[in-house]
């Protein structure tokens, strides 16, 4: 396994995502399932929040009570598959800062290609989260990375459902210094850049588009 990558094995995540591969899962089914295990994965993402403490009073006595400290989360989405993750996320942690990062994937040369950008303030100070369901060939990934380094980012992790070992490796090649979590680790990529056995495309699946 790649040392820059997590693989979630968590029973729930694992179920959860077998019903989201299914061909016959209806996009409302879908668009609930992959929240919640956004939710889930949200829990490995922040594992290792820093944290401090401060008075609170309880019903009986005044405690410190832990509580997290510094600047609050970033959550960026890659348009537009990546809103599925980010509602889920931003349930847990609402008050994360939230930025959107559009791309596209040009069909022919499979590269992407930017046409919005819009990220909180202060990314220096702030643990990024990117989120994207499909990690496949991984220049949309690394592209949205450059630009966050671009903008200040210095602590970001790459959140997917799921990866291709070519997408992981990009990554790894281009941003070592990031880590990918994922629910899964697929196959290959298709032709077409596509991940095998996969789940289809997350956008499509999510809204209901082809």
């Amino acid at each position: 396994m790649e040392d820059n990558l997590t693989i979630v094995n968590h029973p729930l995540i694992q179920h959860k995502l077998t019903l989201m591969r299914k061909k016959k899962t209806s996009s409302s089914e879908f668009r609930r399932l992959l929240r919640e295990v956004s939710m889930l994965l949200a829990y490995e993402i922040t594992r290792d929040l820093p944290v401090g403490t401060k008075p609170i009073e309880t019903p009986l006595m005044p405690m410190d009570a832990p509580t997290l400290k510094g600047k609050k989360l970033a959550l960026v989405s890659i348009l537009r598959a990546g809103n599925g993750l980010l509602e889920g996320v931003l349930e847990l942690i609402p008050s994360a800062r939230v930025g959107y990062i559009g791309l596209y994937r040009n069909e022919e040369t499979l590269k992407p290609v930017e046409y919005y950008f819009k990220v909180p303030l202060d990314l220096d100070q702030r643990l990024v989260i990117l989120l994207d369901p499909m990690l496949a060939t991984g220049h949309s990934a690394a592209a949205a990375v450059a630009r966050l380094k671009d903008e200040g980012a210095k602590n970001i992790r790459y959140v997917c459902l799921v990866a291709a070992p070519e997408g992981v490796k990009v990554m790894k090649d281009l941003h070592p210094d990031i880590q990918v979590i994922t629910a899964a680790l697929d196959t290959k990529l298709n032709e077409v850049g596509y991940i095998l056995p996969g789940l289809g495309d997350a956008g499509d699946r999510l809204y209901g588009t082809t």
